[in-house]
């Protein structure tokens, strides 16, 4: 069990109240709200020398945003907290870049918090409005269908060749880490479509990692076929393993076959009922995910 599985398992058995936890969103079914949080942290999960103040804004704003279109809502305000050695510059930057994409996705930035720090810390907080169908973890069951959107691998091969010290940002696979894309349409027709219940997860940790959560809360396993994983690299370990993609994994009900059809998503495998994870018929048992610690 990797560190943030385990912090989140002592989380769970401490406090009192845990219903909430479980997925990227907490739904608060008497208000119709999803509220989730998320921080980038200099050295862990960027660093300056590749990210423009500006382009850490956006991705930070991205990263939250995902983790509401995933959960079946509509984002709508943010609260920002930013710490660090920061300066004039970087604060006209970081909210330019801010603002940017709060206008694209109809977001408002409604307060926040700003202090000084040896490191740059970005954390938001977002709130969203439910749509009809809200997604959750525990829904996949044997026999739904497994769909996945996004070419999966392009952020972790982006990342290594910044790590190399590339830095042309028109290049197809950092453009991919620098600025994700994310799929608002998609996530909004299939959570107002849903006649059943529903998975819908983004892959910011890794594609693996999303059938593993689910495999975990759904009590599912899943048998995928590595061919019909939406990619432009080969690479096993990056596609399944890599991060920071921000696809949408899902798991629809063969009733609700017709959606994704229509919206042309890729079949990728089934919910199958022995728990395993399998990738062409072999399981995989060695957990290469991305550590936060």
């Amino acid at each position: 069990m990797n560190k943030e599985n385990l912090f989140l398992k002592i989380i769970n058995e401490t406090i009192s109240d845990n219903s909430y936890l479980g997925n990227d969103c907490a739904y608060l079914k008497d208000l119709n709200l999803l509220i989730s949080h998320d921080a980038l942290i200099e050295d862990v999960h960027f660093k300056t020398s590749y990210f423009s103040p500006c382009e850490l804004a956006k991705k930070a704003l991205l990263v939250n945003i995902s983790d509401i279109l995933a959960g079946g809502g509509v984002p709508r305000y943010i609260t920002v907290s930013l710490s660090g050695n920061l300066n004039e510059a970087f604060i006209k930057e970081f909210y330019k870049g801010l603002n940017e994409t709060a206008l694209e996705y109809g977001v408002k930035i409604i307060g926040g918090d700003l202090t000084g720090g040896d490191k740059i810390v970005v954390s938001i907080s977002i709130i969203g409005i439910g749509n009809k169908n809200i997604s959750s973890r525990k829904n996949a069951a044997s026999g739904d269908l497994v769909y996945l959107v996004g070419n999966h691998g392009s952020s972790a091969m982006g990342l290594k060749m910044l790590l190399k010290g590339k830095k042309d940002k028109k290049n197809e696979f950092i453009k991919a880490h620098i600025e994700p894309e994310l799929y608002p349409k998609i996530a909004n027709r299939i959570s107002d479509s849903a006649r059943y219940p529903y998975v819908m997860m983004d892959t910011s940790d890794g594609l693996y990692d999303a059938m593993q959560k689910v495999s975990i809360a759904s009590s599912v396993g899943f048998n995928i076929e590595f061919d019909k994983i939406p990619k432009k690299i080969e690479d096993r370990n990056l596609v399944l393993f890599g991060g920071e993609d921000f696809g949408l994994f899902i798991c629809l009900k063969p009733e609700d076959k017709e959606i994704a059809d229509v919206l042309e998503l890729q079949q990728i495998g089934l919910v199958t009922e022995d728990k395993k994870i399998l990738i062409d018929g072999d399981e995989i048992k060695e957990d290469k995910s991305f550590e936060h610690f």
